[in-house]
Parts: C-alpha cells; structure tokens; sequence
C-alpha cells in the first residue's frame, strides 16, 4: 500500500494539482487536510473520475480533511468526539483494504500564549482517547495528516528561528511523544535518520527557495504496518511551480 498526505490549502483552488499528482503517483490512498470547502463542493466527480473513491468532513472556508482511496472506504467516522473541538472539521476516519486510515489536521495554535494555542493543545489531549479507541479495534492503523509538529530540531532547517515557537515548543513536541506511545511510530523517520527532510516551507520569506523548511507533514503506523515499511519520502516536485500548496506530499509504502 502507498500512502500519501497532503495539506492541499484548498482543494477547490488547487484541484487540477490534484488529480495531476494522483495521475503521476497513483498512491492507493491520499489523505488530504485543509480542503477549505463543504462537502458538496468538493470535486468528488473529477477525483472519481481518477479512479479514486473519497469520504469527505469538510468546513467552509478553514480546516476540512478527506480520504481518498482506489478501494471502497468502509466504516467511516469524522471527529474526536467533542463538541466544542469538533466544531473544526480535523478528524475522518476509514478502513480501506484492512488498515484503519485517519486523516488528521491539527491546529495550528496560532501564537505562543494565545487562545489558538490553548486549543491546540486540548486537541491533542483529547485525540488520545480517539485513537485508544481506533487501536482496540484495528491492528493496522495509520494515521497521517499535518500535525503542525516538527518532533525534532532536525526537523527544521533554522532552529534558531524557529525556536520555541508553536511547530517546535517543547509542549507540542511532548503532545505528539505521548500520541506515539499508544502504539504508534513514525514511518518516515527510519528512512531518514538524520533529518534534514521537509515538508512544509512558509509562503512568506520565499521559505521553498530559500530552503527554511520544516518537517510537519507525518505518516505514524502501528507495529503490524512498521514491519512491512518499504520506503518514504516528500515529493518537493509538488511543492513547485504555481498554485502550489506550502506542502509537499509525504508518501509511505509498505508491503
């Protein structure tokens, strides 16, 4: 199975990128976060005609995520399961071909101190419990999305400046290490120890040419999938040219 996230930045805007990228990758499963639209709008005929079936939990204008799938998507289920954190449309989940597969957007938090951040951090708190749940059922889980999380310093290309901000602080980071001790690992990392891969480059600063990227964009697996890994990378020939999105794909294949 292939694998692919992607934070389109609103699929509405960028869907010819879409269906060019599923053309030239043909992953066996996409999830995408912040489609920026409503379930009837999004382009669910172009993508069918791609070949891809999709469950959609979209939002007007922010947030939205969706799974896309060359086999039927089963059992679906969109949300932490928290009224007031689920009025953001973050959280789809779906089996395809026998793996659990949960598109995640987390937020932002926006500025240290802020309320943004407050939130960001009751969300990743309260999605502990939803996966404890996905991993009682499944033993194949896989959950992929922009995590808004660079979990190490050589995960970004300028540490000092991007020191201590709400990507790197130690708060989020230890969020995301106690979302990992459930069962899960990152499929990414054994295939680049060192680091010094990204998948995100801020639009502002000319972050893509100037190479200030950072890495939080995640495929995390359980150990029934860790055993099978084949390979992962960032397809930066998606972060170029125009109407492209400030991410790039991560793309994870197993056995």
């Amino acid at each position: 199975m292939k694998i692919a996230t992607f934070n389109i930045n609103s699929v509405r805007v960028r869907t010819p990128r879409l269906l060019a990228f599923l053309d030239r990758v043909q992953p066996d499963v996409v999830c995408l976060q912040e489609l920026k639209c409503l379930e009837q709008d999004f382009p669910l005929l172009e993508v069918g005609a791609h070949g891809y079936k999709a469950a959609i939990h979209g939002q007007k204008t922010y947030n939205g995520v969706a799974i896309l799938a060359r086999s039927a998507i089963e059992d679906i289920e969109v949300g932490i399961g928290n009224e007031e954190l689920d009025a953001h449309a973050r959280l789809i989940a779906g089996t395809v071909d026998g793996v659990r597969v949960l598109s995640a957007y987390f937020p932002n938090g926006g500025e240290l101190g802020s309320d943004k951040w407050a939130f960001k951090l009751r969300w990743m708190q309260a999605l502990a419990p939803r996966l404890e749940r996905e991993l009682a059922k499944h033993a194949k889980v896989a959950l992929a999305g922009d995590f808004n999380v660079a979990p190490y310093d050589d995960d970004v290309a300028w540490p000092a400046e991007w020191a201590n901000t709400v990507l790197t602080h130690p708060d989020a980071r230890e969020a995301l290490s106690r979302i990992a001790a459930l069962g899960f690992v990152d499929a990414f990392r054994p295939f680049h120890p060192d680091g010094r891969v990204y998948s995100w480059w801020d639009y502002r600063g000319l972050g893509f040419e100037r190479g200030n990227g950072l890495r939080i964009d995640h495929v995390y697996v359980t150990p029934a999938i860790e055993a099978n890994l084949r390979g992962a990378i960032v397809d930066r020939d998606e972060r170029k040219g125009e109407q492209a999105s400030d991410h790039a794909p991560v793309l994870v294949e197993w056995e």
